[in-house]
């Protein structure tokens, strides 16, 4: 599956869940809150704290070139964060389109819900 980024700023949880079964080449991250994250996650994200940008914003950066899916709790935070990579260069960013919400309930219900 190719994802083109000028058709959307977004990938449905079929889609990303399409991509993980295809063994499809990506990076996940989630951007939520620390205390989001220990509650639970998407295995095989890696964690940066959108709250934290000064700090992260170098690492995502550095990330240029690979298909990076970001997620949150519902795909606010982590729509905002595609589109302030998009502005500064990085165009294969996704946001999860409802979020690890959408994920757990759609996909792996073995997530619980907040």
């Amino acid at each position: 599956m190719s994802l083109d980024p000028s058709e959307s700023e977004e990938i449905s949880v079929r889609e990303f869940s399409l991509m993980r079964e295809n063994k499809a080449a990506f990076k996940l991250i989630d951007c939520r809150e620390s205390d989001e994250w220990n509650f639970n996650r998407i295995e095989g994200a890696r964690h940066f704290a959108l709250s934290r940008m000064p700090e992260i914003a170098p690492h995502l950066l550095a990330l240029a070139g690979a298909d990076l899916i970001i997620y949150c709790h519902h795909g606010i935070r982590s729509l905002h964060l595609t589109r302030w990579l998009r502005e500064h260069g990085i165009s294969n960013v996704f946001s999860l389109a409802g979020g690890i919400s959408a994920w757990s309930r759609d996909v792996d219900p073995t997530i619980t819900e907040y």
